[in-house]
């Protein structure tokens, strides 16, 4: 029998054959890993209600946007302004509702008038309630800028909300003086006096009752006023509106003009500008210069006291034409020694030969042509415990020999001096450095003045000392003070002013003057004095008083 078996086809595999058992294994792999695999999810989607323009808009978003994405799907931009609840950054959920609010804005521009203001000044060389117009008042403009905020066009602002304002025209005041002539008798004088008064200097010359305003600028702040050895100019400081200063140094014209020209205190009297800030101790007139002046100068803080003192020393030269020289340092800023923040204060002698200086630490004296500065009394300086320092007010004798100052001394029970309630007047000359104490317990603020030189019967040339005495001594820091008077050697000390009866007076550095001469008709010299705010005329020999002026306004005095 023949047996006959299919043929193969060339590449076949049998069953059996090691390739066939490969591709099994290999299909069999395929559906286990595909069981196996994570199923393929599509993203979930939401749908939200966006209001915006006056439409509803339904937009399909996918889960996890926010409102901005919302926004964007749907074509909606938003202006600079504009806002939407909830905010732009949120992230929406299912359902979530949209509201996109426009948001515009408007600003107006208003013209509002300023009312001027009403000041009265006050005149005792007017009657009685007799008024003058001085300046007329004038309204002033301001331009106000309000914003109005709308949304979707209604406006939300309740009220329109200022956002600039710029004056264009300061109102200017109206100024009336109101006579309030007091029933003083008036006195003959020698020489004339001026005297400070509601930040204006005024003159009087003859008798009291003939006086005028010889610079009116209404500013003086009272820190520097000082007469010109000719007495053609006023050397003052003037309160400035400038942020970070305290005040500026000027000149004005105060003699007589000449014919045709402008009468002192009248708009076009001549004011020089000196271009110096920030003077608080010291300014004056170079010895028997009517145009050289000298000045030191503080930095502003904003702290007490308002400064801190450079304790420099410089001059310049000026013209009545507003030109300056530039400056010239003679002692430049230092740190002023114990307490030297505070300042130092100048002071020269009557015939120009000393610059004396006096600060917390010491009393000494300025070289200013070889620009030297000489210590010749050691000063302990005082422990206030507050926002300022004691400096010894110093006073020169008429002859320039001697200088009187304030020193501490030590009281019973203590031996610090920079704590004792105790204050010495001391007398002493520069040339040989030697100083003597001629009264005790004055008080720290005694501040003494010299007169001028007396004949007396036997040809020899005297004078006195007038100095404010505390009447509680071992508090003299907040204790009224008596003016007393002495012969310069101490000898001779008499209370003067004010009597008994009445307060005593609050101690200021410029608290008087002496006259340059006895007063008429066989009077003594005279003292004048600021006392309550007002002048009083006191005669040293009588001890009689007069008062001058009623209206509590005078702050200083000089008399020439």
């Amino acid at each position: 029998m023949r047996l006959y078996h299919p043929r193969q086809a060339p590449g076949a595999i049998r069953c059996g054959h090691p390739g066939w058992i490969n591709l099994l294994a290999a299909l069999l792999l395929a559906w286990i890993t595909s069981a196996c695999a994570a199923p393929q999810a599509t993203q979930a989607l939401i749908q939200v209600e966006l209001a915006a323009d006056g439409e509803t808009l339904k937009v399909n978003l996918n889960a996890g946007s926010t409102v901005q994405q919302a926004l964007d799907r749907a074509g909606v931009g938003l202006d600079a302004l504009d806002r939407t609840e909830p905010q732009s950054y949120t992230v929406l959920s299912d359902g979530a509702k949209v509201k996109l609010i426009r948001v515009s804005e408007i600003f107006e521009v208003e013209q509002v008038v300023l009312p001027f203001e009403r000041q009265t000044l006050r005149n005792e060389s007017l009657p009685v309630e007799k008024e003058v117009l001085i300046q007329r008042g004038k309204n002033g403009l301001q331009e106000i800028t309000y914003r109005r905020v709308f949304e979707d066009g209604v406006e939300v602002s309740s009220q329109p909300i200022p956002v600039n304002s710029v004056i264009l025209e300061e109102p200017v005041p109206e100024i009336r003086m109101i006579g309030v002539q007091t029933p003083f008798s008036p006195v003959d004088i020698p020489g004339r006096l001026y005297y400070l008064r509601d930040g204006n200097l005024w003159k009087i010359e003859g008798n009291t009752g003939d006086r005028r305003a010889v610079l009116t600028t209404g500013d003086l702040d009272g820190r520097v006023v000082s007469v010109s050895p000719d007495e053609n100019w006023v050397l003052f400081t003037r309160g400035s509106d400038v942020d970070g200063r305290i005040n500026d140094l000027w000149a004005g014209f105060i003699g007589e003009p000449a014919e045709g020209g402008s009468v002192a205190g009248q708009e076009d009297q001549t004011l020089v500008d000196l271009g110096v800030d920030n003077v608080i101790h010291f300014a004056d007139w170079a010895p028997g210069s009517n145009s050289k002046i000298y000045f030191s100068t503080v930095e502003p803080r904003p702290t007490a006291p308002g400064w801190q003192a450079n304790n420099d020393l410089l001059s310049l030269t000026f013209a009545d034409t507003g030109w300056t020289t530039q400056w010239v340092t003679i002692i430049e800023a230092n740190s002023g020694g114990v307490y030297g923040w505070w300042g130092t204060e100048y002071r020269w002698s009557p015939d120009g030969r000393w610059l004396a200086y006096a600060r917390p630490d010491s009393i000494g004296y300025v070289d200013y042509k070889t620009r030297e500065i000489t210590k010749t009394l050691d000063i302990v300086s005082l422990q206030t415990f507050g926002d300022w320092a004691w400096v010894p007010g110093t006073a020169w004798g008429p002859d320039g020999n001697v200088l009187y100052t304030t020193e501490p001394g030590v009281s019973e029970g203590s031996n610090v001096a920079e704590s004792s309630p105790d204050f010495d007047m001391s007398a002493g000359r520069f040339d040989n450095g030697s100083f003597l104490r001629l009264v005790r317990q004055t008080g720290m603020f005694a501040y003494p003045l010299a007169s001028p030189l007396q004949q007396l019967s036997t040809g020899d040339l005297e004078y006195q000392i007038a100095f404010l005495q505390a009447e509680t001594p071992e508090r003299s820091e907040t204790s009224a003070y008596r003016i007393e008077v002495m012969d310069r050697d101490g000898s001779n000390r008499r209370t003067l002013f004010p009597d008994e009866e009445s307060p005593g007076i609050d101690p200021q550095q410029y608290w008087g003057a002496w006259s340059t001469a006895p007063l008429p008709d066989g009077g003594g010299l005279a003292l004048a004095v600021v006392y309550q705010g007002n002048l009083w005329l006191v005669d040293v020999n009588s001890g009689e008083t007069f008062q001058v002026t009623g209206d509590g306004l005078t702050t200083r005095v000089i008399w020439r």
